[in-house]
């Protein structure tokens, strides 16, 4: 009896867990990144999506759930955020965890041991449909820490299984932000970075010889050089905060030097180089479009995405870091913002899904609603970019995790 009644529990948490969505309009986030109209997305058991078309086209099998909304969009993605670390308080003592400034460069600390999943700021950007962040170190230091990809529904990292990556780049900071003591100019800020490439680039060298030579000793590799190689080896990217357009020029320089992958943070200025950032094939993360004009950043734009659309340029929106409250900004009400100063919709909204993804390499899980992808997807009462729409559910991995009009 209780086997038959253990059955019937385990059909019932499969039922659950499988979802029919109904889209008046389906942002699928494929091709030309126009919507389909009156479509459908199953998501599987598994977590996975299993089928997305026209309603025509696809038959919602039997005991599936069904939810309806005007507009589905895939889970939106924040490419460059602080959520987690940065929490609702905004008190050092509890949880401010995004910078520690005892040391200009530490690029050994990792998102994931400061990671908070349960503070109310990360659950707030769930509920309004942001399922992936891109969260650790804030800009600051001339290298903050690390920064990790995670789904905004999990409340702990046991393990890095929990994460969709655990290291998804190092965090460095160019310009006035990671000035004070040492360094206290950008040309020290500059020979202090390119003096620690230097030794991680010689390391490797050692470590290689040594490889070579069975009777040489491989030299002792500490947290912080290991980080520096992989970022040296292509394997982790280098997230550089650049505003100004002399900051953005030296990051570009440093790649050239050192070859590693770089990712434009903020790049502000980025409008006065934008032959020079494609010509290094170096993807941007938008400063926030809502950012408040002073300091590294008194000459930003409102149409910074547009320009950098219309220039080729790969780019998405982040939350950024704020320091002042609520602590995070929302990053497809960025989008929105853009959108109002040239941004087509459909680049809006492909920087905040598809292309953020690809920024973070992660396309082949996330980003767009496909056969086979995590079955993320965000439900809206209607235009997901319009100020006046509530998100009305929220879907991460095949399970609804919010249903509350936000």
């Amino acid at each position: 009896m209780f086997r038959l009644f253990h059955f019937f529990l385990l059909c019932s948490a499969t039922l659950q867990a499988q979802i029919a969505v109904k889209a008046d309009r389906l942002f699928t986030m494929t091709g030309d990144f126009k919507p389909m109209e009156n479509a459908i997305v199953l998501c599987g058991a598994d977590g996975r999506i299993e089928a997305v078309g026209l309603a025509t086209e696809v038959t919602v099998p039997e005991g599936y759930r069904i939810l309806e909304a005007a507009v589905v969009t895939p889970g939106f993605i924040d490419a460059r955020g602080t959520v987690g670390l940065s929490g609702i308080l905004n008190s050092p003592k509890h949880d401010q965890e995004q910078l520690d400034k005892s040391d200009p460069m530490q690029p050994e600390l990792r998102a994931i041991d400061a990671y908070n999943g349960r503070d109310p700021l990360v659950k707030w950007l769930c509920d309004l449909g942001v399922t992936t962040v891109q969260t650790g170190h804030a800009p600051g230091s001339l290298i903050s820490g690390q920064l990790m990809v995670v789904k905004t529904d999990v409340p702990s990292i046991t393990s890095l299984e929990d994460t969709l990556n655990p290291v998804s780049g190092v965090a460095a900071t160019l310009g006035s932000g990671a000035l004070g003591n040492s360094p206290a100019t950008r040309g020290k800020a500059m020979a202090m970075l390119r003096g620690e490439l230097l030794k991680a680039r010689e390391h490797a060298a050692k470590v290689a010889k040594a490889a070579e030579d069975e009777e040489k000793e491989a030299p002792v590799t500490s947290l912080r050089m290991q980080t520096l190689l992989d970022v040296l080896s292509g394997k982790t990217p280098l997230l550089i905060n650049a505003q100004r357009h002399q900051d953005i020029a030296a990051a570009l320089r440093l790649r050239e030097e050192f070859g590693f992958k770089l990712v434009l943070d903020g790049a502000a200025e980025s409008y006065l180089l934008l032959d020079e950032i494609k010509r290094a094939g170096v993807p941007v993360i938008v400063h926030p479009t809502m950012a408040r004009p002073f300091g590294d950043l008194e000459n930003m734009t409102f149409t910074l995405a547009a320009k950098l659309h219309e220039a080729g340029i790969p780019f998405a929106f982040q939350s950024g870091f704020e320091s002042y409250v609520p602590k995070t900004r929302v990053v497809h009400f960025e989008a929105a913002f853009a959108v109002a100063y040239g941004l087509p919709q459909e680049e809006a909204l492909a920087a905040c899904t598809i292309n953020a993804a690809k920024i973070l390499g992660l396309e082949k899980r996330i980003g767009s609603l496909e056969q086979g992808k995590d079955a993320d997807l965000a439900l809206f009462d209607g235009d997901p970019l319009e100020t006046t729409t509530h998100t009305i559910g929220v879907v991460i991995d095949g399970k609804v995790v919010s249903e509350k009009a936000k």
